[in-house]
């Protein structure tokens, strides 16, 4: 697969030629980007999956929804609908994505939409009679038709920006040079007891490629995922130190499942997994039940909403996660709360 990576190394400069002269058309305004007189944060990344951006959304949600009516705008990848949907008691993670009804389902006081338009969807809200005061927007880096407030670029801590390639040789959608655009990086998915010293190393590696920005000080923040003591189901609770020590099956179709099934995995566990944002198929299921058997089946948040309609609710669990900062959380908070309190306008 590496081989093939490597072999594939024209059509990644293909690919950054394209990327690269659309981006200098928006830069230089021959393409218009739009701007919304409400305050629009954008979270994203550089690399395709993998970097923590719906744990990141949701720590957004829960910093600003207690004073700000918030409402959540996504594409919804592998959706089965189309144009915009705003969730309602009739969506489901079909019409949705997996995620945003994920997001749905723990905020029900949030306004979640999705519309592979931003622009349009954005108007959308905008019109709704519950007119949302901030909104935020989950995988928006490269939607330039759209001009955000303020943008939150993250990168994983194991497979930085700056160490990728353009697709197909390796992960990045754009060049390393679009990090300019964030106001804001967080590094994510670090070890909680990352150093000082490291985290210095890994802010002047990021800088280096950020010589077009018009301010020198380059605000970098860490986090790690915070995962939850407890496994939950759709009528039960259990600690993951109950759970942990019992025959189970462990089920993710993430980017990126390591660290889900080290936090849990004994053993004797059977393990599955499968591609990031899965479409369960009925016989996926049927193989789910008859190798689990009558033990717990334990899976991620995002595969939870896809699958709690399939599998009996007494033996389905899933294990949340947060956004745990590694340090300075307070400054993060203040600079969002800024941001939001004093925006009247993004022009």
């Amino acid at each position: 697969m590496i081989l093939l990576r490597k072999l594939l190394f024209p059509f990644a400069m293909i690919y950054w030629l394209v990327t690269s002269i659309r981006n200098y058309l928006y830069d230089c305004g021959f393409l218009k980007s739009y701007a919304f007189e409400i305050p629009i944060i954008a979270v994203g990344n550089l690399s395709v999956g993998g970097t923590g951006k719906t744990p990141m959304i949701e720590y957004l949600v829960r910093l600003l929804s207690e004073n700000y009516s918030v409402a959540t705008l996504s594409r919804g990848y592998k959706r089965q609908s189309t144009g915009f949907v705003l969730a309602d008691a009739n969506t489901d993670a079909k019409t949705l994505g997996d995620e945003p009804f994920q997001m749905h389902q723990k905020f029900p006081e949030v306004q979640v939409a999705v519309d592979a338009d931003r622009k349009n969807g954005i108007e959308q809200l905008l019109a709704q009679s519950k007119k949302p005061e901030v909104i935020l927007l989950d995988d928006a880096f490269q939607h330039r038709k759209v001009k955000a407030g303020f943008y939150i670029l993250l990168t994983a801590y194991d497979d930085l920006f700056t160490d990728d390639w353009m697709l197909p040789t390796g992960n990045l959608r754009e060049s390393r040079s679009g990090a300019v655009r964030a106001d804001m990086i967080i590094v994510t998915k670090c070890p909680n007891n990352l150093s000082e010293l490291a985290r210095k190393e890994i802010t002047n590696k990021l800088e280096r490629f950020l010589l077009r920005r018009n301010d020198s000080n380059l605000v970098v923040f860490f986090t790690a995922i915070a995962y939850d003591e407890s496994v939950y189901s759709a009528d039960s609770i259990k600690e993951v130190s109950e759970i942990k020590h019992n025959p189970k099956l462990l089920l993710a179709g993430i980017a990126k499942p390591k660290p889900f099934f080290a936090y849990l995995q004994q053993e004797n566990d059977i393990v599955l997994t499968y591609p990031d944002h899965h479409d369960f198929s009925e016989n996926d299921i049927h193989s789910i039940k008859k190798q689990a058997e009558d033990k717990p089946i334990v899976t991620t948040e995002k595969d939870y909403v896809r699958l709690k309609n399939h599998i009996p609710s007494k033996q389905l669990y899933y294990l949340p996660i947060k956004t745990s900062f590694v340090s300075d959380s307070k400054n993060f908070d203040q600079i969002l709360l800024n941001y939001v309190g004093t925006s009247t306008t993004n022009r």
